[in-house]
């Protein structure tokens, strides 16, 4: 794990005036993204070790040990976390009702849902089964479709949710939407509450997973959901592996109960070499790549840039967490 020390060239923290107030201290820890610490310092905070910092930045979603670490031994009464899901650490109790947490919840939704509609339309138009043919297409195979028409239920209509509708309106389907409260959501036909989610999905043609992951929705899909589904139905999941019960996933692809699935996440993930989920000729799976580091640092920069200024002046914070709920 790198250090306060480690920091880039030209990113050591600025000289303190002992006259002038006490400046506000944000750790930005593992030091591996610059930009991250180059958006502290022109928010007008100071750089510091999470030992004496007012505030963490922690950019490493792979490390709750390190991370369990370092809040240990800091003060600090705010944490940034890196991504939208916080299971790894909430899962171990990280998350204390003592400090301000905030996530990245809303930046990753454009690029997680232009990777879901990019493997709906992919499905839909067989680009899976016609990459490997050579000559004609059967004549006597269900082939390619439009989404004109067509039921999309999307489960989970935060910012990955909302994202997919925008991007799926010129298609023309008809879009369900499944939430907590049940509250409309722009851009659906209806939308209901996630108590009604088992009398839904055996009505829709695409089933979209875009929700966190947490006690409730763990395994959410397993036998009983997946029985309800309609035999025509495509379980496309971009939110995290541990929302589908995967035995129950390999047994209902088994006995045909549903047509098919493109998984981004898995469980558990990476999928090892002899999984069962490989020998399907209806599985569609990337490695969770709907999102990368790439494609999110700039948004995540900006935002902890957003958020710093918003801390100094006692403002509200984007990607508030809720605690108790775990996202």
């Amino acid at each position: 794990m790198a250090d306060f020390d480690d920091l880039p060239p030209g990113l050591d923290p600025r000289p303190r005036d002992p006259s002038e107030p006490a400046p506000t201290i944000v750790a930005v820890t593992p030091v591996r993204y610059p930009q991250i610490a180059e958006r502290v310092l022109r928010a007008g905070a100071f750089l510091g070790p999470p030992a004496e910092s007012d505030a963490v930045v922690w950019t490493d979603p792979d490390d709750p040990e390190g991370f369990a670490e370092v809040l240990a031994g800091s003060p600090a009464r705010w944490v940034q976390l890196p991504f939208a899901g916080i299971d790894s650490f909430a899962s171990r109790g990280l998350l204390d009702a003592g400090r301000t947490w905030t996530s990245a919840k809303g930046i990753y939704g454009p690029a997680v849902a232009e990777h879901a509609l990019t493997m709906v339309l992919a499905i839909a138009r067989c680009l899976p089964q016609y990459i490997r043919l050579r000559g004609a297409a059967p004549r006597d195979e269900v082939g390619p479709r439009r989404l004109t028409g067509q039921k999309v239920l999307i489960v989970g209509a935060g910012g990955i949710g909302r994202a997919l509708i925008r991007l799926l309106e010129p298609h023309e389907p008809e879009i369900l939407a499944v939430n907590r409260s049940g509250n409309a959501v722009p851009g659906a036909s209806s939308t209901v509450p996630m108590a009604a989610l088992p009398e839904l999905v055996g009505q829709v043609d695409w089933v979209v997973l875009a929700l966190p992951l947490t006690p409730e929705t763990h395994h959410l899909f397993g036998e009983a959901m997946f029985q309800a589904m309609s035999r025509q139905a495509w379980l496309v999941n971009v939110a995290r592996g541990g929302i589908v019960d995967t035995p129950a996933l390999v047994e209902a692809l088994r006995g045909r109960q549903i047509a098919g699935a493109a998984l981004d996440v898995t469980d558990p993930e990476p999928l090892p070499d002899d999984h069962p989920l490989w020998g399907f000729d209806n599985v569609l799976i990337t490695p969770h790549v709907a999102n990368t580091w790439d494609m999110a640092l700039a948004d995540l920069a900006a935002r902890v840039e957003r958020n710093v200024i918003a801390f100094m002046n006692g403002q509200p914070l984007e990607g508030i967490v809720d605690v108790g709920l775990g996202y």
